[in-house]
């Protein structure tokens, strides 16, 4: 059956964003994009809060539709147009990127019933705010995080609308020549 997990990059000081949702504080490197390829590969269903659809919606497909994209970017623009998605949200009206599936109510009981299902993980990509309040509901299951060497002091911080203790179990971890750390955690229950 597969685990919710929580894929993150994040700054040292804990903020998944700038004050603008950008994440240009952290460096793709070639370790960077082994680390991802790796993790993607567990991925059955991608998971998304609105804010981190609508960028992701917003810009993957025009890759697709870029001449002059890089054949990386290409093949990750491919993998993601063709995934399984879910967006969770209570204002968006639709979601009409290609095969994505909106849940507007009953979030709880809607994961409950997909992680019963069979298949690989449902991964949360970014998404803040929903991992919050999925782990406010005691519902995600592991936390992957790259953990980069900035501190940003500012920004959209991920745990700050948490309001319970959760307690991990390191399963993995990585120090790369960039000076990026790769977590990955259980949740003890």
């Amino acid at each position: 059956m597969p685990k919710l997990v929580s894929f993150m990059h994040l700054s040292l000081d804990g903020f998944a964003a700038d004050t603008q949702h950008q994440l240009n504080f952290f460096t793709y490197d070639t370790d960077l994009q082994q680390y991802a390829d790796k993790a993607v590969q567990t991925v059955g269903t991608a998971i998304y809060g609105r804010t981190t659809y609508q960028l992701m919606e917003s810009f993957w497909p025009q890759i697709l539709k870029n001449p002059q994209a890089a054949e990386r970017e290409k093949l990750h623009a491919e993998w993601v147009q063709q995934i399984p998605k879910i967006v969770c949200s209570h204002s968006l009206q639709s979601a009409d990127w290609n095969n994505t599936r909106l849940i507007r109510s009953d979030v709880h009981e809607e994961f409950l019933r997909l992680k019963q299902q069979p298949g690989k993980d449902l991964v949360i990509f970014g998404s803040p705010g929903l991992t919050a309040y999925l782990m406010n509901m005691q519902l995600i299951d592991e936390f992957k995080f790259t953990i980069h060497p900035i501190i940003l002091g500012t920004g959209l911080h991920v745990f700050s609308n948490n309001k319970q203790r959760h307690q991990l179990q390191l399963l993995e971890m990585e120090k790369m020549p960039s000076g990026v750390i790769t977590a990955h955690y259980t949740q003890v229950l």
